[in-house]
């Protein structure tokens, strides 16, 4: 099993319609086109981006597309 680390931006956000106390947050990886998630805390944003991730990995090893060449990749037991 292989382990991808990318680089990782968290940022607060707020919808346009709601007060500033129910801000969300976002969370994407600019090396990877499609990998965008948002959650009402950090850690389910996260968790969101991390499902997100899994897939669009998956969807790229079984076409055969290549990995963003600043990824790092590690090999695990």
């Amino acid at each position: 099993m292989k382990s991808y680390t990318f680089r990782v931006v968290l940022e607060q956000d707020a919808w346009p319609d709601k007060p500033k106390g129910h801000a969300v947050w976002r969370a994407y990886i600019p090396a990877l086109e499609g990998a965008h998630a948002w959650g009402d805390t950090t850690r389910q944003a996260l968790q969101n981006l991390r499902n997100a991730v899994d897939l669009i990995l998956e969807d790229m090893v079984e076409s055969g597309e290549a990995l963003p060449p600043d990824v790092l990749t590690q090999a695990h037991p």
